[in-house]
């Protein structure tokens, strides 16, 4: 399956959408409520992928989103991409990481009270700073990234075109076959392509 480092851009004319000209992330540093709704629905199942890949719990899991999509509240209109490697989800997994830590160090705290030593043992385990390579995406994480973003923009399209996307983008079939399933012609299999791919680009554009 294609991952979201495989989505080029494209020079085909995208399909209307109800998506603005302003990125995302732009909408949201705006205050835009619609904005704001959208990321929480493209993010929120990463965010707790990552939270689940650490042990916790769904309740747990579920405290540590919320403050984790606070402090995105707070401190968004800061966030800049000011080089290559500045990407909104490596700033959401910083906060996530952060989050973490003090949800340990508050079971630690709770546990020390109680004279337990399970969520110590936890907190030990969890590093002052995380190496550097630990905020390279996972490859889960990716996945849920682009499935979720997929899911979003999947209902802007006629069945026809998605699956043409879907069979040549994702199950890596040839345009000639796929057209011949579908009765469309190769080239306009690779125009639906296009015009999913620049709809997921936009989707997703520099919150990556």
């Amino acid at each position: 399956m294609m991952s979201v480092r495989d989505i080029p851009g494209s020079d085909a004319e995208p399909q209307a959408s109800s998506a603005t000209s302003r990125s995302l992330l732009a909408r949201v540093q705006a205050d835009e409520a619609q904005a704001w709704e959208r990321l929480v629905n493209l993010y929120a199942p990463l965010v707790f992928h990552w939270c689940r890949s650490r042990g916790l719990q769904d309740q747990d899991v579920a405290d540590v989103v919320q403050e984790v999509f606070r402090a995105v509240v707070a401190h968004v209109g800061a966030f800049r991409k000011e080089r290559a490697a500045d990407t909104f989800r490596g700033w959401l997994r910083r906060i996530t990481q952060n989050k973490l830590r003090d949800h340990f160090r508050r079971r630690s705290r709770e546990a020390t009270g109680a004279g337990g030593s399970s969520a110590q043992q936890r907190l030990a385990q969890l590093p002052e700073r995380e190496p550097a390579d630990d905020l390279a995406p996972d490859d889960e994480g990716e996945r849920i990234l682009f499935g979720r973003a997929l899911d979003l923009i999947r209902e802007e399209f006629a069945e026809q075109t998605w699956a043409a996307f879907w069979r040549t983008a994702v199950e890596g079939r040839a345009a000639k076959d796929v057209a011949a399933d579908l009765a469309m012609t190769p080239g306009a299999v690779r125009v639906a392509k296009c015009r999913v791919l620049h709809r997921l680009r936009e989707e997703l554009g520099d919150l990556m």
